[in-house]
């Protein structure tokens, strides 16, 4: 399976960055390599993630990597990353 990354989550993994980096330039990019390899077991294991039953019948998951939720959705052979928060934001 391939994995992309919508413009929603890339959009995500930037602001996530900008707001980490005002306190510590390090810690946001630990943040983000971390985020963004987290989704390599993937393919490998697509279905991991915790099945998020609001968005039946489409198969969108979820997966926690340190304090942030990242989800996918798996559709034919690919996996999409949707959208990455931090678990403290109100969404």
């Amino acid at each position: 399976m391939d994995i992309f990354w919508t413009s929603k989550a890339l959009s995500d993994l930037d602001r996530l960055h900008d707001f980490l980096a005002l306190i510590d330039h390090h810690a946001a990019a630990s943040a983000v390599r971390a985020l963004v390899s987290a989704p390599d077991l993937l393919p490998a294991n697509p279905r991991i993630g915790e099945l998020l039953d609001e968005f039946l019948p489409k198969e969108v998951r979820r997966i926690l990597v340190r304090q942030y939720e990242i989800r996918y959705e798996i559709k034919d052979t690919a996996i999409y990353i949707l959208r990455v928060w931090h678990t403290r934001e109100h969404r």
